[in-house]
């Protein structure tokens, strides 16, 4: 079970606002805070999509180019000792950097593998 939000490759959140009396969310993993309410769970998602949509609309109509929630890459800051024993390790393992982290990170989510 998730308590996210799908639609169109963006997540969105739900709360409920003791203050407001209603679920609340916003539109996940992009700078632009894009917010959205409903009084139901049918109601919310439909305004998160409503959100969705029309934040892409904007962007066609302006010329820019829609924030993507994940591209692929991030920055890590590992500190330098880290980082240093991180690039050691790869290279007695002949492998790039990015390929020992992004192995790390598998075997943190799908320790079974």
């Amino acid at each position: 079970m998730s308590d996210l939000l799908n639609y169109k490759g963006y997540e969105g959140s739900i709360e409920y606002s003791a203050e407001d009396d209603c679920l609340i969310g916003r539109i996940l993993h992009i700078r632009n805070p894009i917010g959205y309410a409903g009084e139901t769970v049918s109601e919310i998602r439909q305004m998160f999509e409503q959100a969705v949509d029309e934040y892409l609309a904007l962007c066609a109509e302006k010329g820019w180019q829609p924030e993507k929630p994940y591209k692929g890459s991030l920055n890590v800051r590992l500190g330098a000792v880290l980082h240093r024993e991180a690039a050691i390790a790869a290279a007695r393992r002949n492998t790039s950097l990015n390929d020992l982290i992004v192995q790390a990170v598998k075997h943190e989510l799908y320790p079974q593998t």
